[in-house]
């Protein structure tokens, strides 16, 4: 992993490059960003960001939570590029705890 992509903050476990919450705006409302990869079809140079999508209570039959990915994702300007802001950047300790559960699910046996 590029050593830039590294987790921004110590609050969040590893693997995790961002948080954030639109304060309900959407289903959605927390987005996790997670280390890139380079995948071998594009050369290895251009990094790929997982990401899931979530409302705060993600494994309640009317929640919501998706994993997708990015190549738009810029670390240091708040969000996708072209789109509009994930919302404001949080503390992992600010997600509900379900929403935690799905990050630390996704993240066992990063080494990021």
């Amino acid at each position: 992993m590029h050593k830039s992509y590294r987790r921004a903050r110590t609050d969040y476990p590893a693997g995790v490059v961002a948080i954030y919450d639109n304060g309900g705006k959407t289903a959605d409302r927390y987005t996790v960003v997670y280390a890139p990869f380079y995948p071998a079809t594009a050369g290895g140079d251009r990094p790929y960001f997982p990401y899931v999508g979530m409302s705060g209570e993600p494994f309640h039959p009317q929640g919501f939570c998706q994993h997708g990915e990015t190549e738009d994702f810029r670390p240091t300007g708040g969000g996708w590029s072209g789109r509009s802001s994930c919302g404001k950047v949080i503390r992992f300790e600010d997600l509900p705890p379900d929403c935690q559960k799905v990050v630390l699910r996704d993240t066992e046996g990063s080494e990021a």
